[in-house]
C-alpha cells in the first residue's frame, strides 16, 4: 500500500510540474504581448480577454487544481484524467480536454456527486445526459506550487475501500483565520445540488449550524455567473448579510472563486439608500439593548409585537389599499382655471389620469398630467391679445398651477406612512380612524415615534413598498439574483418587497430556525416565506450535516436544542473527534497535583476528572465575586490562546459584560478585540463579544462565560442563545459558570468533562 501511495504521489508531482511549466509558458507569452491601448472595439475586447487570462494564470499557478477524476463516457474509447480547479484553463495546443477544468463545468459535478460504487455515473451536459464509469476520484492539496497531500477517495482498480470523508476531515481540522474561506475542494453532494439549482427559483435553505450554508450560497453565485453568463451579471447581484462586520468576514470568498463586483449590503443600508433617508446609527443598538440587555426574562413575543406585525403581509394589504385610495381620488375637484376665460375641465384631466396615463405608477402619472397641464397653459398663453395680457396671464397661470399641484396627494413614502398610522393629517376621503388591522399597541408606539422623527429598521419594508407602489422600479436596478443570509431574521414583508426588485423570483434564502434569536422580527417557520411564492417558483432544501465543530461539540449543542427548544432540526456531525466540552465553575479553583492545604476562607473538596479518571483537589467559596469570575476567564483565555489556535472568542450574555471584561483584559492580551456591533472589520485573533453578535462567525475555540441559569433562563429563546454560542466553536468549547447550569444543558461523560485541564494528576 505504501508503494501505491508513493507511486500516486510521484505521478501527481510529475503532473504538477508539467502543468506549472505549461502555465508559465502561456503566462510568459501573454505578458510579452504588448497591451493594446487603442480605440478599436474588437481589439479592446481581445485585450480584456488577455488581461483576464493573465490574472487567472497568475493566480492559478500557486494552486492549479485540487481534484482529479478519471472518467470514461459510454461513447468513448479511453478513460480520461480530468483535473479540476477553481479556474478552467485550456491547453496551448488543441486537445480533447482542458489543462484544468473549471469546478463549475458540467463534468466537474461528477467530482462532487460521485461517492463510490461500481454502477455507472452521469451528469447533465448541454448536449444531454452523459453516462459512463468513474475509475478514480482523487483529492490533492497544492500550496504555493508544492504538492502537500494526495488522497484517493475512490479507486475502481483497488481493493481498498472508499474513504470519502478522510480528506474532508483533514481539511476541517485546519485552524481558522479571520476570514471565511471557499470550500470548492470539499463541496459535498447535498451542497452541490443547491449550488447548481436552477436560476429562477426562490431557493430556501434550512441549514444547521456549521452546515456551510453561507459558503454554499456564495459558491452558488459563482456557479450562476458561469452557467448563465449570457443572462446574468455580477453587477446585478447582491448579498444581504446581518451586519457590516459579517460582510467583511465573508469578503474573501468570491474573489478566491474569481468573482468580483457583486454588491454586498445590509438590508437597512440598501433600503435607506433607495429611499434617500438617514437611519439613526443608534437604532440597532437600541433594539439589541431592548431585547438582549435587559435583566430577567425576554419580553413576550406575539403577532402584535411591532417587528412581527410590521413584517407581516397584513400591513402590506393595509398599505396597498391606502395607496389605491389616494390614487382613485388624486385628481382635485373642480376645473382648472389659470385665469378668467380659460378652462381645462376636470373631465379632461380625469381622462388623462385614468386612461391615457393609467399604465404609469401614481407619482409618474401625476408628473405626466401636470406636464401636460403645463403645456396646455403654454398653448393658451399664445392666444393672449397683447403683451400686457400675456404678462398678467403668465403670472396668474404660474401661481394657480402651483396651487393646483399642491391639491394633489403628497406622493412621498414617509408622508403616506405617517397618514396610514394617523401620525399626520389624512386626506379628506380617508376614514378618520386608523385601519382596524393595525393593533392598538403597535399604532400607539409607532405614532409616538413617527411624531418624534424616529424611524426603525422595521419601518423600512413598509416605506419601500409605498415607494414601489408610487414609483415602480424607477431609479432602482432590478437584480438578477439576491442572496439573503441569516434569513430567519428577515420578515415576510422584507422578502415580498425584495421580490419586486429581482427578476424571476431568483433568490437564495438561507438560515437556521434553531438560531432564530431575533424572533421579535424574523420568521418562526419557513412556510411564512414559502407562501409568498407560487409552488413552481420555490424550492426547499435542508442541510443537516455539520462540518464546523467536532462530534463532541455538536452532540452537546444538539442536547441543548432538544431539551430546551424541542427542535428536530438537529445537526449530524462529520466523524471528527476532539476534546470533550469542558465545564468549569467559578467556585472551583482546581489545582494540579495532590491534596494541598486549603487557602484561607476556602473549603477543600474532592474532585474527579471524568475524562482522566484521576483525583485532584479543588476549593469552594460561598461568595464568588467579580475577582473569581475575572480570574477564571483570564485563565481560560490564556490557556486556549497558548495553543495552536488562530482565533479564540469569549462570549458573554450581554454587551455590558463583554465591555467590562475587555476593559480588564485588554492590557494583558495584546491581540484582544471587543466586538460591540459598531465595527465593520473582523480582525481574528482573540475576541470578546456578546453571544447575540456571534451568529454567523466561527472560532477555533470558544469560552462561553456565565453559562448558568442566572444568565440563561429556562425559555426556548435562552436555549437558542446558548446553542448559538456553543456552535461557534470549531475545535474546543469551554463553559464557565457561577451558578447552576440551565436545565437544558445535558451532561454526558462521552461529550463533557468538568474542571480545569491542569487539575489532571500526572
Amino acid at each position: 500500500m505504501e508503494d501505491n501511495f508513493q507511486s500516486a504521489y510521484q505521478e501527481e508531482e510529475d503532473r504538477l510540474n508539467h502543468v506549472l511549466t505549461e502555465i508559465d509558458s502561456t503566462l510568459e507569452r501573454l505578458r510579452s504581448t504588448p497591451v493594446y491601448t487603442g480605440h478599436d472595439y474588437t481589439e479592446q475586447v481581445l485585450e480584456d480577454s488577455r488581461e483576464q487570462k493573465r490574472k487567472d494564470l497568475a493566480k492559478l499557478r500557486q494552486e492549479p487544481y485540487f481534484g482529479r477524476l478519471d472518467f470514461q463516457g459510454n461513447d468513448e474509447q479511453d478513460r480520461k484524467a480530468l483535473y479540476i480547479g477553481k479556474i478552467g484553463v485550456d491547453r496551448e495546443q488543441v486537445s480533447d480536454r482542458p489543462l484544468v477544468i473549471d469546478w463549475r463545468a458540467p463534468v466537474a459535478s461528477l467530482f462532487y456527486s460521485f461517492t463510490g460504487g461500481t454502477e455507472a455515473a452521469s451528469y447533465e451536459a448541454p448536449e444531454g445526459l452523459i453516462e459512463g464509469l468513474v475509475y478514480l476520484k482523487r483529492n490533492v492539496v497544492i500550496r504555493k506550487q508544492i504538492l502537500e497531500r494526495v488522497a484517493d477517495t475512490y479507486n475502481r482498480d483497488s481493493d481498498a475501500p472508499a474513504v470519502s470523508d478522510e480528506f474532508l476531515v483533514y481539511r476541517l481540522g485546519e485552524n481558522k483565520d479571520n476570514r471565511l474561506r471557499d470550500i470548492v475542494s470539499t463541496i459535498q453532494e447535498e451542497q452541490d445540488k443547491i449550488i447548481r439549482a436552477a436560476k429562477n427559483t426562490a431557493l430556501i435553505i434550512q441549514g444547521v449550524a456549521g452546515s456551510g450554508k453561507t459558503t454554499v450560497a456564495l459558491h452558488r453565485l459563482a456557479f450562476l455567473l458561469y452557467q448563465y453568463k449570457e443572462q446574468v451579471s455580477a453587477e446585478k447581484m447582491i448579498i444581504f448579510a446581518p451586519n457590516r462586520m459579517f460582510l467583511d468576514y465573508i469578503s474573501d470568498v468570491l474573489p478566491e472563486l474569481g468573482v468580483g463586483n457583486i454588491a454586498q449590503s445590509t438590508f437597512p443600508d440598501w433600503a435607506a439608500e433607495v429611499l434617500g433617508v438617514d437611519l439613526p446609527e443608534q437604532d440597532a443598538s437600541e433594539v439589541m439593548s431592548r431585547w438582549f440587555e435587559t435583566a430577567g426574562a425576554m419580553p413576550v413575543i406575539t403577532e402584535e409585537t411591532p417587528g412581527r406585525f410590521k413584517g407581516s403581509t397584513v400591513l402590506m394589504s393595509v398599505i396597498e389599499s391606502s395607496v389605491k385610495l389616494l390614487e382613485t381620488s388624486a385628481v382635485p375637484e373642480g376645473d382648472f382655471i389659470p385665469w378668467d376665460g380659460a378652462v381645462l375641465s376636470r373631465q379632461v384631466i380625469l381622462r388623462w389620469h385614468n386612461e391615457e396615463y393609467a399604465p404609469y405608477p401614481p407619482a409618474k402619472r401625476k408628473e405626466r398630467v401636470m406636464a401636460r397641464l403645463h403645456r396646455w397653459i403654454e398653448m393658451e398663453l399664445k392666444k393672449s391679445p397683447s403683451a400686457a395680457a400675456l404678462k398678467e396671464r403668465k403670472k396668474k397661470g404660474t401661481a394657480r398651477e402651483k396651487a393646483y399641484s399642491a391639491k394633489w396627494p403628497k406622493y412621498e413614502p414617509l408622508a403616506i406612512y405617517k397618514q396610514i398610522f394617523r401620525a399626520a393629517k389624512v386626506p379628506e376621503d380617508w376614514p378618520a380612524a386608523a385601519p382596524e388591522e393595525i393593533p392598538p399597541a403597535v399604532l400607539k408606539e409607532t405614532v409616538k415615534e413617527l411624531k418624534k422623527g424616529i424611524l426603525r429598521e422595521e419601518d423600512l419594508p413598509p416605506l419601500l413598498y409605498i415607494h414601489f407602489l408610487l414609483n415602480g422600479n424607477e431609479g432602482t436596478e432590478r437584480f438578477d439574483h439576491i442572496v439573503i443570509d441569516e434569513a430567519q431574521d428577515f420578515s415576510p414583508f422584507q422578502i415580498a418587497v425584495l421580490d419586486l426588485y429581482v427578476k424571476g423570483h431568483s433568490f437564495t434564502i438561507l438560515g437556521d430556525l434553531s438560531q432564530g434569536i431575533h424572533a421579535y422580527k424574523g420568521v418562526h417557520a419557513w412556510r411564512e416565506m414559502q407562501t409568498l411564492f407560487a409552488e413552481e417558483h420555490t424550492a426547499y432544501h435542508a442541510l443537516t450535516r455539520s462540518y464546523r465543530s467536532t462530534m463532541e461539540i455538536i452532540e452537546f449543542a444538539n442536547g441543548i436544542l432538544s431539551a430546551g427548544v424541542g427542535s428536530e432540526l438537529l445537526a449530524v456531525p462529520v466523524f471528527r473527534s476532539g476534546n470533550p466540552v469542558r465545564l468549569i465553575s467559578y467556585e472551583a479553583d482546581v489545582l494540579p497535583g495532590t491534596a494541598a492545604a486549603a487557602p484561607a476562607g476556602k473549603e477543600a473538596a474532592g474532585y474527579t476528572d471524568a475524562a482522566a479518571g484521576k483525583e485532584a483537589v479543588w476549593y469552594t467559596d460561598a461568595s464568588v465575586g467579580r475577582d473569581e469570575r475575572l480570574s477564571a476567564v483570564k485563565s481560560a483565555l490564556a490557556q486556549l490562546s497558548g495553543r495552536e489556535y488562530r482565533t479564540v472568542a469569549v462570549l458573554t450574555r450581554s454587551l455590558r459584560e463583554a465591555s467590562e471584561l475587555y476593559a480588564e483584559l485588554a492590557t494583558q492580551f495584546e491581540d484582544l478585540h471587543l466586538i460591540d456591533g459598531s465595527i465593520t472589520e473582523y480582525r481574528g485573533g482573540l475576541s470578546i463579544l456578546p453571544v447575540y453578535l456571534s451568529k454567523g462567525l466561527e472560532f477555533d475555540a470558544v469560552i462561553l462565560a456565565d453559562a448558568d441559569s442566572d444568565h440563561y433562563g429556562a425559555a426556548a429563546w435562552d436555549a437558542k442563545l446558548m446553542y448559538v454560542g456553543c456552535t461557534r466553536a470549531l475545535h474546543e468549547l469551554w463553559l464557565l459558570r457561577g451558578g447552576e447550569l440551565p436545565p437544558y444543558v445535558q451532561l454526558n461523560a462521552e461529550e463533557t468533562v468538568s474542571g480545569w485541564p491542569e487539575a489532571e494528576v500526572q
